[in-house]
């Protein structure tokens, strides 16, 4: 029994590791530019204020990995952070931002679109939504793209400790309640970078698109 649960937690360890290795490897501001399609990706999207990089920068523990900002939508390029030679997390442009030309909008937004519905090697979107203002149009446009690219999708609901802990489930629950009502296939879970609950499911979430103890890493 000693033996297996040594094991286990061994094994825990060695998942946290993986994202505590994050590094920045490059960015694209068009399909074109995006890296060969032979690892495997995990998006993170959402609105420019939903606290994208403050999650990303919280599941790896590094806080200045991906760059926050006070000016929603300043970061407008497709960020990879590669855990491995084999892994990478995506954070793709903030959406929603109010001071972006519209025909810049449109723009991205068919970038996005097309990332979704094309890249190979992603396995996974994660959605950013502040619990206070889940599932706005963008979000249900995001959900919709990728169902429709039939790619698993897992909604953090971020900023929880804004909400008592009584209204952060109650929030949760209407999420998914929404999420069944219009007819979108996401799981979802609630989260906060300030005091990391949610976290270690959040990580569970990525090991498992990730392949975590099936997927060779190489050194």
């Amino acid at each position: 029994m000693l033996l297996l649960l040594g094991f286990f937690f061994t094994q825990i360890g060695a998942m946290s590791q993986l994202y505590q290795h994050a590094y920045y490897s490059g960015s694209a501001t068009k399909l074109s530019q995006l890296p060969d399609d032979t690892t495997h990706e995990v998006a993170f999207a959402g609105r420019s204020n939903a606290g994208k990089s403050s999650a990303i920068n919280t599941i790896t523990g590094i806080n200045s990995l991906a760059r926050t900002s006070k000016t929603p939508g300043r970061t407008q390029m497709i960020n990879f952070f590669h855990l491995d030679e084999q892994r990478a997390l995506v954070d793709l442009p903030g959406y929603g931002y109010a001071k972006v030309p519209e025909q810049m909008k449109l723009k991205w937004q068919e970038t996005l679109a097309k990332y979704l519905e094309t890249r190979k090697t992603l396995r996974g979107l994660m959605i950013m939504m502040d619990i206070r203002h889940p599932l706005k149009d963008f979000d249900i446009q995001m959900l919709s793209w990728a169902n429709k690219a039939q790619l698993p999708v897992h909604i953090l609901l971020t900023k929880a400790d804004k909400l008592k802990r009584g209204a952060a489930k109650a929030a949760l629950l209407d999420v998914k309640k929404r999420l069944t009502e219009l007819q979108l296939e996401a799981s979802v879970q609630l989260f906060s970078s300030l005091n990391k609950s949610g976290r270690d499911e959040a990580i569970n979430q990525l090991d498992q698109w990730f392949e975590v103890g099936t997927l060779v890493t190489q050194e």
